[in-house]
């Protein structure tokens, strides 16, 4: 077995284990959304890779009770874009979803979140050999418009300052987003991937962002994890 499979392997065993026994875990801080505000808005925040100047540009500002998400979308330079280590080809996947053309510069969006009946939880493990362990669970009581999409991301929180950036980010460094169906068992739906850290993240700044949406676009419910150490 190649060396990066038994390093994913031994990543993917070790937050399983974290997850399903929690005992195991005792001495790791607990990284979950549980006891978070509930946010009423989704701000998005998108940069084009090519725009050197654009990150130390101030975007929109959050409202009071919002999310912020700041993605950078590959430009037409490719890997020779001042910002191309830091850029996610899912946002343009993202701005598609929003019928968002893809900006030469910086473009917000800002999407109110539902909430209410809808309940989001996520979280995430310890970042072990590259990978770490995250989950989205959503539930609902509500007659909703589906199909509907999960969406979880890895984010890097950068303090104020960071780059030159004159406000902190909540930089997306991965993303995951598939279908959720409902389930029998009163769980509309849930997923638990290992998701890639990049080298150049700091894990002590790393969180993940999940939100679900269905077929209209509506953000139903959103959520950021939270580390807290165990009692």
């Amino acid at each position: 077995m190649p060396f990066s499979h038994l390093r994913f392997m031994s990543a993917f065993l070790a937050n399983a284990l974290l997850v399903a026994c929690p005992a195991l875990a005792q001495t790791a801080p607990l990284c979950a959304s549980d006891g978070q505000p509930a946010p009423r808005v989704l701000l998005e925040r998108f940069i084009n890779a090519d725009c050197a100047s654009c990150w130390k540009e101030a975007t929109s500002k959050p409202r009071p009770g919002a999310l912020v998400l700041d993605w950078v979308a590959p430009g037409h330079l490719a890997q020779d874009a001042p910002l191309s280590a830091v850029a996610q080809p899912e946002a343009l996947e993202r701005l598609i979803s929003l019928g968002i053309t893809p900006p030469e510069g910086t473009r917000s969006n800002s999407s109110k979140v539902e909430g209410g009946p809808h309940r989001l939880r996520v979280a995430h493990g310890l970042v072990l050999n590259g990978y770490v362990g995250a989950s989205l669970r959503f539930d609902s009581k509500a007659k909703l418009a589906k199909p509907l999409t999960g969406w979880l991301a890895l984010v890097e929180q950068l303090p104020a300052g960071t780059a030159d950036s004159p406000v902190s980010r909540t930089l997306v460094r991965n993303l995951l987003s598939e279908p959720i169906s409902p389930r029998s068992t009163g769980t509309m739906g849930q997923f638990w991937r290992t998701m890639d850290v990049p080298e150049s993240a700091h894990p002590e700044r790393l969180a993940v962002m999940g939100w679900v949406s269905d077929s209209n676009g509506r953000v139903l419910s959103a959520a950021l994890s939270r580390c807290t150490p165990r009692r």
